[in-house]
Formats: structure tokens, C-alpha cells, sequence
């Protein structure tokens, strides 16, 4: 059925105005939003880490690029650790690490200028299996390349590089982890117990570059990263972290740039990404399991990044925990696929909402806002994705192939979205629309037409 919504908008000339509503104050809103903003920003601690170094050098690494630096960068953080912490420091030089680097409580891994951390190429060296998650499911899989299970106080910094290695055996798992996906999606869906999803040797499910696994006070700053086998800075069940000045250049399969997956009291700044997938993506878990734990993304704030992605940003798939309190704002979207993309299937359930994208620079998009909610579920679910209370609002775009792709579950359909002051200087289409519920629009231009008002369409 349509209502209030002239079929003239499907075409490249748009229709002046929709259905007359009342249009939004955004002016409040945003006075209250920056207050959120601030009140995140200032909750969220640094890491307390003792002023001391420990160079790995002084137990026995050696940074030729060939030799295997591991053990003595593992020493010095085992060494760190038990004095209470430190920071364990890479000097100039390639350091050959055969296997993961697992951090500690009270560690600062601190790559200095010219320091390159290369990770040897063989799968084997990252067993044995450690607790994980792998597209929103708890499993025990492949070690991240670095690694902290249960830390605090822990970080990353320094303006060296960290190198998944162009000859790494996991670039070449992409094409054969369809079973052991589908295998472990079923098993998160039915409620196999996590301890029970084993996924060692004989399997292919890529590892992250960077990850966190039930964290606080995390600070990951001024690297650059290359060559990550999966998602890249992946942070899961983390509260406080503090994501500045990366960069984030890898255009493998699954390059997110930032993950925030089931985490809390994040800040992403300052970043710029150059990657094979999103540059940032918030999530909470996969289906039944997502649910099981219950864990939501909340209070994020991603500002001042320069995002070159495949996606610019994201929410979801893996949405089932809830995601809700989230600021995405002054950030610039490059060139790529989708530049917002909001993700949910009939498996997922979930609720995401009190959303923000705001003050964003756009380059040229196939798809500028894609809400992709509507997908059948893999698994034969029947719990639809919620997404309401998302606010759009002060947006400069170069050009996009369809400004407004959304599609929402039947039973649920998209509404309390409010898109305000968006100039679109050219697009081939303006909406494509399936089971929407009354999507605001205020001052909203794509070429030399204006849109005002409210649109449903089911």
C-alpha cells in the first residue's frame, strides 16, 4: 500500500514536497547531543600504566626481519608484567614475530618510528585455540596476531607498523571458510555451548589483527596497520577505549578498520582508513548468542576521521545485543560502496537506536543511506531487527548513485528517522523504499530539488 508519497520521487526529478509534517527543531536536539558527546568523552579513563620501559632488545630480540623476535618480546612483557607493568618498547628495525604477541594487564606495546612488528606467515604458529568471537559468535578459534583476554589497563602506540605479512596462509582462508562459517552460525543459533565451538587446525576461520576480549581502559594509538588476515581493530565486551591517529591502510577480504563489538564507552578519533571493507562498524553479537549474552554497544563516539573505505560506517549485522547511543560526527567519507549502511536479518532480533550521524563530508557513493534490515534469515529465524530513534542531519555529498535505499522487516517497519540540512549536488536516485513508517525529511536537497515533510510507504 502507498501513502503520502509521490511516485514522481522514485525518478530523478523529484516531487517539492511530501506529505506536510511539522518539521523537526534539530537545534535542541543538537545542544543535547553534544552534552551526551562530552559526558562519554570525559567518562572514558586512560589506561594507568608505570612511566618504565623494558626493551625488548635486552631479552635477546634481534630486529633483522628474519630472526624470530617473539620469544624475547614475550619475555619482556612477562618481565613488565610481573613488576607491576610497563611499556615494552620495539626500537627501529623489523621484528619477526612467529605466532601472536598476547598482552597483559599494565602493558603498553610501544612501536617506536621505524619499528615494523612482521607476523610470521604460518597458521599452526597461532594455536593453540583461544576464546574469541568471530562475526558476533563465541567460539575458540585462531589466535589474533595481538591478542588480550581479561586485561585492564593495556594499550598500543607509537608511530611503527604493524604488518599481518603480504604471505600470511590466512589471506588465502577466504575461499574456504564457507562450511566452518555456516558450521558455526548454526551452532550460535541452536545454542551449542561456546566450549564446544572448536575451531583449530583443519579449519579457516581468519583470525583478527587486533583484539580485545573482555577489557578496560584500552588505548590504541599512532600505528599504522598492513596486511590484517580479518577485521582489523577488533574490540569485544571492552569498556573504555580510546581508538586515536591510526592508520589504517589493508584492502584484504573483511577489512573492517574499527570494530566495536559489544563494547562501551568508546572513542574513535583522528583516524584515517584506507580499507577492504567498513571503516568503523559497531556491533553486538550474532543470533541466538548475541542474544544469550546480552552484551549492547553503547556510548560511542567515532569524530574527526578521514574514512576510505568500501563502507564508510556501519551498524551491524551482527546487532542482536543492542546497539543504542551512538555519535558519529565531523568525519569524511571518501569514495566507495555504501557511505551509511545499517545491517540486520530475520535471525538477528535486536534493537538499535538513539543513533546520531552528523556534519559529514561526502565524496561519491553507489548508495549514500542503506538500510538493508529486510534480508531472510540464514537460519530460519523469525526475529525481526528494530532501528529507530537515527537522526541524519547536516551532510555535504558530492554525488551518489541512490540517495535513500531502505528496506525494513514486514512486521517491523523503519521508522523515528529524521534526515535534516543533507545537500546531494547530483544523484541517479533518489529513493528506493519497501516498509517505512513516517522517515522525516527536513531541508533535504539532491540536485536542484528540495524535499520536506514525512514519507511512508508499505
Amino acid at each position: 500500500m502507498r501513502r503520502g508519497f509521490p511516485l514522481a520521487l522514485l525518478a530523478i526529478g523529484l516531487a517539492t514536497t511530501l506529505t506536510a509534517g511539522a518539521d523537526a527543531d534539530t537545534s535542541g536536539s543538537r545542544q543535547t547531543d553534544d552534552a551526551a558527546i562530552n559526558r562519554i568523552v570525559r567518562a572514558i579513563q586512560a589506561p594507568s600504566i608505570p612511566d618504565r620501559d623494558f626493551l625488548v632488545t635486552d631479552f635477546g630480540a634481534v630486529g633483522d626481519g628474519a630472526t624470530d623476535a617473539r620469544p624475547g618480546i614475550m619475555a619482556a612483557i612477562a618481565e613488565a608484567a610481573g613488576r607491576g607493568g610497563g611499556r615494552v618498547v620495539l626500537p627501529a628495525g623489523t621484528w619477526l614475530s612467529e605466532g601472536p604477541v598476547h598482552l597483559r594487564s599494565r602493558i603498553e606495546l610501544h612501536l617506536a618510528e621505524g619499528a615494523t612488528l612482521l607476523f610470521g606467515s604460518a597458521a599452526r604458529d597461532y594455536l593453540p585455540v583461544v576464546p574469541t568471537r568471530w562475526e558476533g559468535t563465541e567460539l575458540y578459534g585462531y589466535s589474533p596476531l595481538i591478542y588480550g583476554n581479561n586485561v585492564h589497563d593495556v594499550a598500543i602506540t607509537g608511530k611503527g607498523v604493524i604488518d599481518g605479512n603480504e604471505r600470511h596462509e590466512f589471506h588465502g582462508w577466504y575461499d574456504k571458510q564457507s562450511a566452518d562459517q555456516q558450521r558455526l552460525r548454526q551452532m550460535g543459533f541452536t545454542g551449542v555451548p561456546p566450549t564446544e565451538r572448536v575451531f583449530g587446525e583443519g579449519t579457516f576461520l581468519r583470525p583478527s589483527a587486533i583484539q580485545f576480549f573482555h577489557a578496560k581502559r584500552v588505548l590504541l594509538s599512532d600505528y599504522t596497520v598492513h596486511n590484517s588476515p580479518f577485521w582489523i581493530n577488533h574490540l569485544v565486551y571492552t569498556d573504555q577505549a580510546t581508538v586515536r591517529g591510526l592508520n589504517v591502510d589493508s584492502h584484504r577480504s573483511n577489512n573492517d578498520g574499527v570494530d566495536v563489538d559489544s563494547s562501551r564507552f568508546v572513542l574513535v578519533e583522528d583516524n584515517t582508513f584506507r580499507t577492504g571493507d567498513d571503516s568503523v562498524v559497531v556491533k553486538s553479537g550474532r543470533d541466538l548468542d548475541g542474544r544469550t549474552v546480552g552484551r549492547p554497544s553503547e556510548h560511542v563516539v567515532v569524530r574527526d576521521n578521514d574514512m576510505g573505505g568500501e563502507d564508510g560506517i556501519a551498524l551491524g549485522s551482527e546487532m542482536s545485543g543492542d546497539i543504542r547511543h551512538v555519535y558519529f560526527t565531523d568525519n569524511v567519507l571518501r569514495d566507495g560502496a555504501s557511505a551509511i549502511r545499517f545491517k540486520g536479518n530475520l535471525d538477528r532480533g535486536g534493537t538499535v537506536e538513539h543513533i546520531r550521524v552528523r556534519d559529514m563530508t561526502v565524496g561519491s557513493f553507489e548508495t549514500l543511506f542503506w538500510f538493508q534490515l529486510d534480508y531472510p534469515g540464514e537460519q530460519g529465524g523469525n526475529y525481526p531487527p528494530v532501528y529507530r530513534d537515527i537522526v541524519f542531519d547536516g551532510f555535504t555529498v558530492d554525488s551518489a548513485g541512490t540517495v535513500l535505499n531502505a528496506h525494513g522487516p514486514e512486521a517491523v517497519p523503519l521508522r523515528d528517522v529524521t534526515f535534516s540540512d543533507i545537500t546531494v549536488k547530483q544523484a541517479e536516485k533518489p529513493l528506493e523504499l519497501l516498509n517505512v513508517d513516517g522517515l522525516r525529511f527536513q531541508n533535504v536537497v539532491i540536485g536542484n530539488s528540495r524535499v520536506d515533510g514525512r514519507l511512508s510507504w508499505q
